[in-house]
């Protein structure tokens, strides 16, 4: 028996938060929100320099015609670390697009991370998520994105719908990364062996700090992935990592194996697992 999702009114939703490095101790200064996008206390599992926060959606859904706007900043000197409770899911519709925008910057000699669970695209669903990435002199970021294109493990498949995904980082005002793409329900792409396979699920991390070169590289293309086909290229500036399979927490945890290998040099210190993705 097919369960229907559920129905329920668009959302417009607005999250803008800062942070700044207070003696030594990293805090979130600044929060500000409309609508149901919120977060929880700030955590300090690795001590006061580094703050962790988990970026709530109390729905537990996007539908169409929802608007989610994530605006985040990290103040000079300043290390914060962002996650999501659970992977986040975007429902068929009956026409509308729903749209997640999500702006970031870094201040010089700050470092972000933010490291969402995945994202499963419901079979008939219209999402549209961006990120647009800008670092000043110094400053480092990664981040990631995995999406789930229906819910291969109740023997959904994605034959309706679009998944458009946006990527843009900037390195002091300077374009750096710019990737676009359109995968529609059904289409061409989702079975073309220059497109997704046959693959269920597709991701992307993004590294760029200071000293970013060939021993990070080499550091990454030694971490494997338990299923799927994975790559690692080192651009100017940016370090790009692709996972495609049929397993979301395959994609994650050889992402979280390439974290721990950037990590050092993206902040001084072992990457340390935040408890929500365990629980």
């Amino acid at each position: 028996m097919r369960i229907a999702e559920p129905v329920s009114a668009s959302w417009t939703a607005n999250l803008s938060l800062e942070f700044q490095s207070r003696a030594g101790r990293t805090v979130l200064a600044a929060r500000r929100h409309d609508g149901p996008l919120v977060v929880q206390k700030p955590l300090y599992p690795e001590g006061g320099e580094v703050c962790h926060v988990i970026v709530v959606h109390p729905p537990g859904g996007i539908v169409g015609g929802d608007e989610l706007q994530i605006s985040l900043g990290a103040g000079a000197g300043a290390h914060a670390l962002l996650t999501t409770p659970g992977a986040g899911k975007w429902y068929r519709t009956a026409g509308p697009r729903a749209r997640q925008r999500i702006e970031i910057e870094v201040a010089a000699g700050a470092v972000l991370e933010w490291l969402p669970q995945e994202t499963i695209v419901f079979d008939g669903a219209a999402a549209h998520l961006s990120t647009r990435v800008r670092l000043a002199a110094e400053a480092g970021f990664l981040g990631w994105e995995i999406v789930c294109l229906g819910r291969a493990g109740s023997g959904e498949r994605f034959t309706r719908g679009t998944c458009r995904l946006e990527t843009e980082i900037r390195l002091e005002g300077r374009l750096a990364w710019r990737e676009r793409g359109r995968i529609e329900g059904g289409g061409a792409l989702l079975e073309a062996d220059a497109g997704l396979a046959g693959a269920t699920v597709c991701g992307t991390l993004c590294a760029s700090f200071p000293g970013l070169g060939a021993a990070q590289l080499a550091a990454c293309r030694e971490a494997r992935s338990a299923e799927g086909e994975t790559g690692v290229t080192l651009l100017p500036g940016v370090l790009l990592a692709r996972y495609l399979g049929d397993s979301g927490e395959s994609a994650r945890r050889y992402f979280e194996a390439l974290w721990r290998a950037l990590r050092p040099a993206l902040a001084g210190r072992e990457a340390r697992e935040p408890r929500i993705w365990r629980t």
